[in-house]
């Protein structure tokens, strides 16, 4: 069971031209390789359920995602917030908006949403 957040924004002209060419700066597991270039996004599974039924098995899983975004500048970092909502929200359902910050070390700027995406198997 995996969402199709990348195969979304690696289709989606704004967030290529954000977190790319290539490969794009989005990541599993919520974590990016050591000193990638930013910005970039991390995403990771918070939560899922299969769709039950009384008889059968089920066809899809319901995925909660939270989606990471960082950069060195605040208006970078929501350019890229918003170019990641904006692609995937015809297929899944934004459901929070999380915090902006900046960490105190490294300086980088960091905000997050989480999204709800069902998908079939």
């Amino acid at each position: 069971m995996k969402a199709p957040i990348y195969e979304v924004c690696a289709a989606d002209p704004a967030v290529v031209a954000l977190l790319g060419p290539g490969l794009l700066r989005l990541y599993s597991f919520g974590e990016a390789p050591e000193k990638v270039a930013k910005p970039y996004a991390v995403w990771q599974l918070v939560n899922g359920s299969p769709e039950n039924y009384m008889a059968g098995r089920p066809d899809a899983d319901g995925l909660t995602l939270q989606v990471d975004v960082y950069s060195t500048t605040a208006d970078s970092v929501r350019q890229v917030r918003d170019a990641i909502r904006d692609a995937i929200e015809l297929r899944a359902y934004v459901t929070r908006l999380g915090a902006e910050a900046r960490d105190p070390t490294t300086k980088n700027y960091r905000t997050s949403f989480d999204v709800d995406w069902i998908v079939q198997r």
